[in-house]
């Protein structure tokens, strides 16, 4: 066998919600090794360096102090690409991989041009061996596609693609690394794939314990990340689905999540039912998931995970008729407050939020939408909705296809955001929770009542506050799965 190389130069190309975190705890544990994050959005590298960690472009709570401990001792933030490129022994590709929105596998298969530039930019700068460690969710072979283009230059540079697919929970990603369930690593069978696997072990054993360290094929590798994304996706669908059902007969969906949780064969995590999941993975890997058994010629598979998909573009859906339906039948006019819009608690991340297409299904009945979240800016809420726009025509959501376009001056018109949530509430038709913030548990609510028209209606889509205590004060309020 080849003998594994010592790392002592490691940088990941892409410094967003995965790069970043990423390689911030990695240099945290790893003192001895110089770790360079790098991005072409020079303001995303002035934030990640700012002296103000409050700055910092990704919220996730102890970031800011891993940062501070490691950043410039052995952690850098640069848009000198080739740089870092050039002086790293290990690279980790960490960029964007979003469906794609055009062309062939529109509306499912993954874009992979980022990686491709990657790929032929490393192709392009390495003068001596490198280890590729792909950590974006990527489809299965694509590290056969990277391996293909970084050997075509006719150089003498010895290239080995490894697969370590990140499984972080936004709100929770420092935690997730600094403990890992599981560290997976995925590369080929023969001598040099079995070293470079094992120089990603030895960085890895500086706070893992070997044992939580899992090696594969690479192609088990890339496949294993789809797979868990669509079993986590799968288990909070099912749930909605069981929530509708709940509202209809009396039952109570967070009393049957703790009956079927208490089984030691289902567990209790992701049996939470809400308004619908969000994040820039769930969907997204399910619909790459589907695009793949249908490459495959497996449609009977494709079908089933693709209903995963279906119900929980339902469950937004459901809730955002239901506002309407209470409401006599009409929005138009109306002020809506939404609380929260990131699509999870301790994160701003907005990525597929439901809160987006709850508020596109209302604004449609040209609703009057007032929105507080205590992390996102409110250029990231109109830039949400305008992208919403142009990528209308997705058919794998319900609302899109057949739903008109709102151009840019129409949604700043109906659509305010405040940094003050009693503000936000204030004369409001209904009040919307699309977050679960437990900030919101803690609020005045006699005081909102008092500010609010009558009859004051609550829509609680992440079953945050009390539907006892709300209604001794006098609202009327609809909690999801709950009769």
């Amino acid at each position: 066998m080849a003998k594994a190389r010592t790392i002592k130069n490691i940088c990941c190309i892409g410094a967003g919600y995965v790069g970043g975190p990423t390689m911030a705890v990695i240099a945290q544990k790893c003192p001895h090794i110089k770790v360079t994050a790098v991005d072409l959005n020079e303001q995303r590298i002035a934030d990640w360096n700012d002296a103000d960690l409050d700055k910092l472009p990704i919220y996730e709570p102890g970031l800011a102090e891993v940062v501070a401990e490691a950043r410039g001792r052995n952690l850098f933030f640069s848009t000198d690409v080739d740089k870092a490129i050039d002086e790293a022994e290990m690279i980790f590709i960490s960029v964007n991989t979003p469906t794609k929105t055009y062309g062939v596998g529109k509306g499912m298969a993954a874009d992979l041009k980022y990686i491709e530039l990657c790929a032929r930019q490393i192709a392009r700068v390495a003068k001596d061996d490198k280890i590729i460690v792909e950590k974006s969710t990527l489809p299965v072979r694509t590290a056969e596609a990277l391996r293909t283009i970084l050997t075509s230059t006719g150089s003498e540079v010895n290239f080995q693609v490894l697969s370590s697919p990140e499984f972080l929970a936004e709100g929770t990603a420092v935690t997730n690394l600094h403990q890992p369930d599981r560290v997976l690593i995925g590369g080929d069978e023969d001598a040099d794939g079995q070293a470079a696997i094992e120089a990603l072990i030895e960085v890895y054993e500086n706070w893992v314990p070997r044992e939580n360290i899992i090696t594969t094929r690479v192609w088990s590798s890339e496949l294993s990340k789809l797979t868990a994304n669509a079993f986590l996706a799968q288990r909070v669908s099912s749930i909605n689905a069981i929530s509708a059902l709940c509202e209809k007969t009396g039952a109570d969906v967070d009393e049957i999540s703790r009956a079927i949780g208490a089984d030691s064969r289902i567990g209790a995590k992701f049996l939470k039912s809400s308004v619908g999941f969000g994040g820039s993975c769930f969907q997204k890997d399910i619909l790459n998931l589907v695009y793949l058994c249908q490459h495959f010629n497996l449609p009977e598979v494709a079908a089933y995970w693709e209903q995963v998909i279906k119900m929980n573009d339902y469950q937004k859906h459901r809730f955002a008729k239901n506002i309407i339906d209470k409401l006599f039948n009409t929005v138009s006019g109306k002020k809506i407050a939404f609380l929260g819009w990131a699509f999870k608690k301790e994160t701003n991340d907005t990525r597929e939020s439901a809160a987006i297409y709850v508020a596109d299904e209302l604004l449609q009945d040209r609703a009057e939408i007032h929105i507080y979240d205590p992390k996102v800016t409110a250029e990231q809420i109109y830039a949400d909705l305008e992208y919403l726009q142009v990528n209308r025509m997705s058919p794998h959501s319900c609302h899109s296809p057949k739903f008109a376009k709102l151009s840019s001056d129409e949604i700043r018109s109906l659509v305010t955001v405040h940094d003050d949530p009693y503000i936000a509430m204030q004369s409001a038709h209904a009040t919307a929770i699309l977050t679960e913030w437990d900030e919101f548990k803690t609020y005045d609510w006699q005081k909102v009542y008092q500010g609010v028209l009558k009859p004051a209606f609550v829509f609680d889509g992440r079953n945050v506050v009390s539907k006892v205590e709300l209604e001794k004060i006098g609202f009327q309020i609809y909690n999801i799965g709950k009769g």
